[in-house]
């Protein structure tokens, strides 16, 4: 779902306003989620839910978008493909696990694949959209190793979860918006289909999935899935618009798609043979 922006923002929505995509992505999406579930934090979970949803949505969505508008696509989604390596050193300082050579390596090797893929010959660097880049995957992947530990409470589903933190982070982004881009753009019906899809599926169905899957799955698993996006975004590329892949594309989308399934493996058992004594 995630990996359809792309070609939604680019073919439908007025350009220009990538604040405002972000703000229309989570908040009306977050709203709705909480009317149909009509759950509401409780206690430490105003806190917790504000934390999470600047972190998952709030900062990570500005911060993409103005890495999107300083690099290339390429080079930007590739910066978004070290989420995992940076969900692997998280996950020893807050989640307190071993480290862990295999996430780390495996992780490694996607960043490559998606490097492989999106990444061309002309790609022109910028400092500061390189930090922004770097900063927008930090930011999520901290959300999402927080959203771990903390797990979800025993009243909120996974809708009203998702609700909770996509209104948190719309909130975050409203003053945001309106600040840095002023007017909104002026809407009219391939942007309306394009808003509707960012909001309801790329907003309220991915986001229930995700979290929903964050609270059931190994963090490292969770975070090597987010290299799926810009593969997808990459075929969508080459059957929607007439992009071509060539045969460095096509190894790099090999790569990808094997560090994303070894990251749902477990890492091989180590051999704690010992050695044989010689007799005499």
């Amino acid at each position: 779902m995630w990996g359809t922006t792309y070609v939604v923002t680019t073919e439908l929505l007025p350009q220009g306003h990538p604040l405002f995509a972000g703000l229309l992505r989570a908040l009306p999406a977050g709203l709705i989620a909480l009317v149909i579930t009509r759950t509401l934090p409780r206690g430490v979970w105003w806190g917790k839910a504000a934390v999470l949803g600047v972190l998952n949505i709030g900062l990570c969505f500005p911060l993409l978008f103005v890495a999107a508008e300083r690099l290339p696509g390429g080079v930007a989604a590739t910066l978004a493909a070290a989420q995992p390596l940076v969900v692997a050193a998280l996950a020893v300082a807050v989640l307190h696990e071993r480290p862990s050579a295999w996430r780390i390596a495996w992780g490694a090797v996607g960043v490559v694949g998606v490097g492989l893929v999106v990444i061309g010959p002309n790609a022109a660097l910028d400092f500061i959209g390189i930090l922004a880049g770097l900063a927008s995957a930090a930011s999520m992947a901290l959300g999402v190793t927080l959203t771990k530990r903390w797990g979800r409470p025993a009243e909120a589903s996974p809708t009203s979860f998702a609700g909770w933190q996509l209104t948190a982070g719309g909130l975050f982004l409203l003053p945001l918006t309106f600040l840095a881009e002023g007017a909104p753009p002026v809407i009219d019906l391939p942007a309306a289909l394009g808003y509707l899809w960012l909001g309801l599926v790329g907003g309220l169905i991915a986001y229930v999935l995700w979290f929903r899957g964050i609270t059931m799955l190994p963090v490292a698993s969770v975070a090597v899935l987010v290299l799926l996006s810009p593969l997808v975004a990459a075929v969508l590329g080459a059957v929607v618009l007439g992009e071509m892949l060539g045969p460095v594309q096509l190894v790099g989308f090999g790569l990808a798609l094997a560090a994303i399934v070894a990251g749902q493996l477990p890492a091989p058992a180590r051999s704690h043979k010992q050695p044989r004594k010689l007799g005499f």
